[in-house]
């Protein structure tokens, strides 16, 4: 995978671009981010209830996530919410849900077929309280001081730069306002083959921090109670099957037992996190 910051947002968008298009796999031709499973199904497994899933306009899953933020973000009415790497919108609906007619939640998204994707999926269920705005979670097009709450899903892995991210949210959160992530992490590293991986970097894997290194970002960009909510392992699939996996076997050169070993390591978490009121 290109060290280099530009080319690694340039994979990250040329990769979720397709998965707009196709409303399939980031990583093939398949209807979850990195396996088989219709993305229904995905979010069924990290944490989406039948009644969310059924309140969603058509197209907004598209199976991407790793967990649920705002089942966890206690969101209420009238509130400002903003989610980084909003795709097509599904945690955005759901929070709009949660703030209600008062309340407004913003989506931020790097892709343009996302963003508009995203709009079109707002004009399917008529929601004048969420906005999409084309941006880079690493420079929010968004006011200091103006959120109540941030979520992201399965995002901020992606970023070249985790501790821009962590700054610029810190910056546009309100004083006492509260960050809610789903994430992945790891908690060994993982080999270098794999790290030169396209596949495993728009996968959701090859641009993942360490578990302890990913907390620390949090900390030094100001944030106070840092918690980590849950965490289980990442269902990554691995069956011979699986194209994500063909993919990364095509390009590491390792074997698949390899890559499997590798994926034990991968770590779907939920952290909250808080500005400080003062």
């Amino acid at each position: 995978m290109p060290r280099n910051e530009d080319e690694v947002r340039k994979s990250v968008r040329e990769g979720y671009a397709q998965v707009a298009r196709t409303s399939g796999s980031c990583c093939g031709p398949t209807k979850g981010c990195c396996g088989t499973s219709a993305p229904e199904t995905v979010s069924r497994t990290i944490g989406y209830s039948d009644e969310e899933l059924a309140a969603l306009p058509e197209g907004a899953d598209l199976g991407l996530g790793c967990g649920n933020p705002v089942a966890l973000a206690s969101l209420r009415p009238g509130e400002t919410v903003l989610d980084l790497g909003s795709g097509a919108g599904i945690d955005c609906f759901l929070a709009a849900q949660k703030v209600g007619p008062t309340g407004r939640v913003i989506g931020v998204d790097m892709t343009p077929e996302m963003i508009e994707k995203a709009r079109q999926n707002a004009d399917k269920v008529l929601a004048p309280n969420v906005q999409f705005r084309l941006g880079e979670i690493e420079h929010l097009p968004v006011s200091d001081n103006s959120v109540d709450a941030v979520i992201s899903n399965c995002v901020i892995n992606l970023s070249p730069d985790k501790p821009q991210v962590f700054r610029d949210t810190f910056r546009v959160l309100k004083p006492g306002g509260r960050l809610m992530v789903s994430d992945i992490v790891l908690t060994a590293p993982l080999p270098p083959a794999l790290l030169e991986s396209v596949a495993g970097y728009v996968g959701c894997i090859s641009g993942a921090s360490l578990r302890a290194d990913y907390l620390s970002m949090m900390v030094a960009a100001g944030f106070e109670d840092v918690r980590v909510v849950a965490e289980d392992r990442f269902p990554v699939e691995a069956t011979a099957s699986d194209p994500t996996l063909q993919a990364l076997v095509r390009e590491s050169g390792l074997s698949v037992d390899e890559l499997r070993r590798a994926a034990a390591g991968v770590l779907s978490i939920r952290v909250s996190a808080a500005k400080p009121a003062k």
